[in-house]
């Protein structure tokens, strides 16, 4: 018999958070985070990351597990959160995933060759050395050399995705576009219920921009501060994250105050337009749109019985 899983997803500052608890109280859950920025210590503001005190007394995994300056894959997400589905699973709880990274979710939904590959130190060292002297720049136009197809994906302010298709390659001899040739292929081993939220793009957009002015009332310029007081390095990818670079930015006298929050605000905007994008890929996803519901309780009662078929 397979092993039940929910996955719910949706673009930031759409609600999951308070949907996943509901949902969870409702079915005997508990919450796996699928949230590429909640995994690090300290960036709490900056990641809206859950507080004790809103959990409800629902577990909830992955969150805080690493320090900023940890290297953290994909392949690390799958094999800590497939642990996760068996441990809960085990117990007779339903796991619940919850979050917005599309890559984190895919390594579960879907069947990752790359993923197999093994980190190398001495690679990402070197790959990294050469990013903090010559710029992310240097690194994505080293990756279009040999893998054109991925610079295409992978932002050039993603250095560590950057470095991992150059490890990939260096590895390999493999482009990860050609690991990715089969990235379509459904991993079948579960019981899965997906579900995305979505809701009116205005006032998604609306949501998302007070979310912004809240962090900034809630203290993110000091949370940024006494990260880079802690003596981590401005540069890394975790401090590269919406939210963070921006702050950077006005600490460094990059831009005004207003400048930087208009900046988080806008960088968040386009997020969410890049996860709608990226969920709409997949045809096993039920799309939800909230505001066809009164309130969180006709919300979940939807939810909880589209899950139980």
């Amino acid at each position: 018999m397979k092993q039940k899983l929910i996955i719910l997803t949706g673009p930031t500052a759409v609600g999951k958070t308070s949907v996943s608890i509901e949902l969870a109280k409702r079915i005997n859950g508990e919450i796996i985070s699928a949230d590429s920025m909640q995994i690090y210590k300290y960036m709490d503001i900056g990641t809206a990351k859950i507080l004790k005190e809103e959990m409800q007394n629902i577990p909830h995994h992955m969150i805080d597990i690493v320090y900023p300056d940890d290297s953290f894959s994909v392949s690390n997400y799958k094999q800590h959160a497939m642990q996760l589905i068996d441990e809960i699973s085990g117990k007779g709880k339903l796991p619940i995933v919850v979050g917005g990274t599309g890559l984190y979710i895919n390594s579960l939904t879907y069947k990752l060759n790359f993923a197999s590959v093994p980190p190398n130190e001495e690679i990402r060292r070197d790959l990294e050395a050469l990013g903090d002297k010559y710029g992310n720049e240097y690194l994505h136009n080293m990756l279009r050399r040999v893998d054109n197809e991925s610079t295409k994906r992978i932002s050039i302010r993603d250095r560590k995705r950057i470095i991992r298709a150059l490890e990939i390659y260096k590895l390999t001899g493999k482009t990860m576009s050609e690991y990715n040739e089969n990235f379509r292929i459904k991993n079948e081993d579960f019981d899965l219920s997906m579900i995305c939220l979505n809701m009116d793009r205005k006032k998604l957009y609306d949501r998302i921009n007070k979310r912004v002015d809240i962090m900034i009332e809630q203290g993110l310029i000091d949370e940024v501060k006494a990260i880079l007081n802690m003596g981590y390095n401005k540069n890394l990818t975790s401090l590269q994250g919406i939210g963070y670079k921006e702050i950077i930015m006005y600490l460094d006298n990059l831009c005004t105050k207003d400048e930087a929050i208009e900046k988080i605000k806008q960088g968040s905007r386009n997020y969410a337009k890049r996860q709608l994008t990226w969920f709409r890929r997949d045809n096993r996803i039920k799309w939800i749109d909230v505001d066809d519901f009164h309130d969180l309780n006709e919300l979940s009662d939807y939810i909880e019985d589209y899950v139980s078929v």
